[in-house]
């Protein structure tokens, strides 16, 4: 929705705590149906909130992306394909097939850079006319019945008609909502990535397994393309910063195909290398409390093993718009509208991702990757 046809200014003031993916797509999102927005974000720059090096776009990522009018953006700064991907042996030959599921006029999967979706997203934010401060947090947050008062890290202070916590994994919105001790817990790996040259044969997903864990690929450029590899390894796992690259190229010793490609030609700079462990967390609903709510990762913190973490994040904000613009001044009414839509379709991906990766770490007979991947695919695509 451009700022030509959005509708009329002056519905609220709305303050969203946290400039990530989920913060900036809700702020657009709100906008759109007429909010006055403010957003802060405690690292001190756009790139400074960048996790990662790429990121999957399914097709539901990519319809809600389209309801805040970027999908031509995010398509056209990554590299989509009519499938989802496939399974490799240990070697790189292909065992299964996985087409994924498709929405009509949309690919099954984009991939993007993620300082590049922040570039579109945080630039569509400033032509909107949303506020962004950087080097910004929440200092207190003092709700009363009609507003919620923020005093904020710089000493500034002011009221806003709602709150959107969208601020990660370690949110600071979260304790003013839900019971103290919800956290998000550790699934037993972590993540190494790293940006390479895109070469034909990366056309899509690409995941192989190996004894060390599963390796993958993702297209996220017509140059360029992110490697990872999911490793169980115990929590607070990290080697020294310099030997990054030694550490991960002797846990793809074992690899063919083109994991060893990447281990005896594209790991070399430590620095380029990110290392993260896996986290996930479904919390308890409400998600909101009088005039606060919850967005993302602060509810329902998701690993990677599905691409779904970002998608379920911007599709909170597509609807909590949605439902506060259906419900005008029934905040309570929109709020569990909200909760009502998200709570089931969030649940179903974190314990998916969770399941695949207890399968990767403890294999057993019935583990299937693949099908998995596919119903949740498919439930993804039904209607928000």
């Amino acid at each position: 929705m451009t700022q030509e046809n959005r509708p009329g200014d002056g519905r609220g003031h709305i303050l969203v705590v946290g400039a990530g993916i989920g913060g900036l797509s809700t702020a657009i999102a709100l906008r759109g149906v007429g909010y006055d927005v403010h957003v802060v974000e405690l690292k001190p720059d756009m790139h400074s909130s960048v996790f990662g090096v790429g990121i999957v776009q399914p097709a539901n990522a990519l319809r809600a992306l389209d309801a805040i009018g970027l999908l031509d953006d995010c398509l056209a700064a990554g590299q989509s394909s009519p499938v989802w991907g496939t399974m490799c042996d240990v070697q790189g030959n292909a065992l299964v097939e996985m087409a994924g599921a498709k929405i009509e006029n949309y690919p099954a999967m984009n991939g993007i850079g993620r300082p590049k979706l922040h570039q579109i997203l945080t630039r569509r934010a400033l032509a909107d006319g949303i506020r962004i401060e950087y080097s910004k947090s929440i200092e207190k947050l003092l709700p009363g019945d009609d507003y919620v008062e923020a005093v904020f890290t710089d000493g500034q202070q002011d009221n806003y008609e709602l709150v959107v916590g969208a601020d990660g994994v370690r949110s600071e919105v979260r304790p003013y909502v839900l019971p103290e001790g919800v956290e998000p817990r550790y699934n037993g790996q972590s993540a190494w990535r790293v940006n390479l040259p895109r070469i034909p044969e990366i056309d899509r997903i690409i995941l192989q397994r190996g004894p060390s864990g599963v390796a993958g690929f993702v297209p996220i450029a017509p140059d360029l393309a992110y490697f990872w590899l999911n490793y169980a390894c115990p929590q607070g796992y990290r080697p020294p910063a310099d030997q990054l690259h030694v550490v991960l190229r002797d846990l793809l010793k074992d690899y063919g195909g083109l994991t060893a490609w990447v281990r005896d030609n594209h790991l070399n700079d430590p620095a380029q290398i990110v290392l993260r462990p896996e986290e996930y967390l479904i919390a308890p609903a409400p998600w909101h409390k009088g005039r606060i709510v919850l967005i993302g990762d602060a509810v329902h913190t998701v690993t990677p093993h599905l691409g779904q973490g970002a998608a379920q994040a911007i599709e909170d904000g597509v609807v909590l718009a949605e439902e506060l613009e259906a419900n005008g001044a029934d905040v309570e009414k929109a709020f569990e509208a909200y909760v009502g839509r998200r709570f089931d379709r969030c649940k179903l991906v974190v314990e998916s991702c969770v399941q695949i990766g207890e399968w990767q770490q403890h294999p057993t007979p019935d583990a299937d990757q693949p099908g998995l991947t596919q119903r949740v695919m498919e439930a993804m695509v039904a209607p928000l």
